[in-house]
This record gives C-alpha cells, sequence and structure tokens, in this order.
C-alpha cells in the first residue's frame, strides 16, 4: 500500500509540473518523453549508490557544447546538487553544487554523500545563460551506499 501511495504521489506531482510547465508558452508537454528537459537517469526516489551517473534527454533543444556561442534553441546542460538555480538572466555559477557539462554530454558521474539529495538539470545557452522560462527538470535521490 506504502508503494501505490508513492507511485500515486509521484503522478499527482509529475502531472502538476507538466501542467505548470505550460503557462509558458505551451513548449512542455505533461509525459517525461515530452518534456523539454528530463532525468532519464537516476529515477526519482531511487536508493542509489554514489559515484552515481545522471543523464538527462531534451526534446525541442539540442545539446551542443558551450564553444559553439550562443544559437536559439540550442545549448548545454548543468546540475544543480542541493540548490537553486538563482538569478536566470545571469551565467549560471561555477562551484561544488553548480556542475557544467559544457562539453555538450548528456550524461555526468557524479559523487554525493549518504543522504537524500536532489538534482536540478537547468538547460542554458553557449553563454551559461539559462533560457527564459528556465528549462529544468529534478529528481530526489537517497543515496544509501557511497564507493
Amino acid at each position: 500500500m506504502k508503494i501505490i501511495s508513492r507511485v500515486m504521489a509521484l503522478l499527482v506531482i509529475v502531472l502538476f509540473a507538466g501542467c505548470a510547465a505550460q503557462t509558458g508558452g505551451g513548449s512542455m508537454a505533461t509525459s517525461s518523453a515530452g518534456k523539454a528537459l528530463a532525468i532519464t537517469k537516476p529515477a526519482t526516489l531511487s536508493n542509489v549508490s554514489s559515484p552515481l551517473e545522471v543523464c538527462m534527454a531534451t526534446n525541442g533543444y539540442t545539446v551542443e557544447p558551450a564553444k559553439n556561442g550562443v544559437n536559439p534553441g540550442k545549448g548545454h546542460h548543468h546540475l544543480l546538487i542541493d540548490t537553486v538555480s538563482g538569478d536566470l538572466s545571469k551565467p549560471v555559477a561555477k562551484d561544488d553544487t553548480h556542475i557544467h557539462m559544457g562539453d555538450g554530454s548528456t550524461c555526468k558521474t557524479i559523487n554525493l554523500s549518504k543522504g537524500q539529495h536532489t538534482i536540478t538539470a537547468l538547460f542554458a545557452q553557449g553563454n551559461h545563460v539559462p533560457y527564459s522560462p528556465a528549462v529544468t527538470d529534478s529528481v530526489t535521490v537517497t543515496v544509501v551506499h557511497v564507493n
């Protein structure tokens, strides 16, 4: 019964987030396959080991290296660990909680301590400035084992 409750709560959250995302012009759909940005790995609310691989997929945006500059509909991923994005009109910070993937990759292996963590993917232009409205997705995981 506990698992069914969690699945139902997750479904409500996904549907709510999908509906909320539609207010910015309707470019995002409600299913993860149709979202502008989706974290495809790891699954939200999963127990994981660290280091862990985080992977993203885009829909309607093209992933390219930051060195290609600012190009409409193109950019690269950033991972925000247990933090919020801050001022979206400025470049994403670069520190322990803001991981840049300016090489154009779609997966990144990260190290996390034991416990619960929220991983937010944020898609940004070549100059590291996020799109407005933000193209983002988040998952919450619990690290149960650190290698």
